[in-house]
């Protein structure tokens, strides 16, 4: 089974749990980037409140093709119990059919999220494999 880690990271927290995941799965790894890196400030004042909303930044183009991959272990910060803004963007795209894991890093270890990622994975036609909220 191909498996892709796909993660987004502002700090470099959820950047290092990804890594250390792709060497024990042996998985191909890329990151989601912002389009326009937002400064400190309005990552954590306007991302936490995007994030509650569930709205999506934009982001570059991805290094790989999502399709090309059998599993995709989603990895991305917790702003505000959701993840940053730039992961819903890789939400919206998931190609349909995927088996998808989801993994949520945060300081405290808690989201409040899962619902609302699981449906999206739904909708885009994709089985939920695992989630999973990690202290990091």
């Amino acid at each position: 089974m191909k498996t892709l880690i796909l993660y987004y990271s502002y700090s470099g927290n959820t950047k290092k749990i990804a890594n250390e995941l792709a060497a024990k799965e042996s998985a191909e790894i890329a990151e989601i980037k912002d389009r326009n890196r937002p400064g400190k400030l309005k990552a954590y004042v306007a991302g936490s409140f995007a994030a509650m909303r569930g709205k999506a930044w934009p982001i570059q183009p991805l290094s790989v093709k999502m399709a090309d991959f059998d599993r995709l272990i989603l990895l991305a910060p917790i702003w505000a119990n959701n993840p940053a803004p730039a992961f819903y963007s890789v939400m919206e795209q998931l190609p349909e059919g995927k088996t998808i894991i989801l993994k949520m890093v945060s300081a405290s270890g808690k989201s409040n999220c899962k619902e609302r990622l699981e449906a999206m994975a739904k909708a885009r036609g994709c089985t939920v494999e695992g989630f999973e909220d990690l202290k990091g």
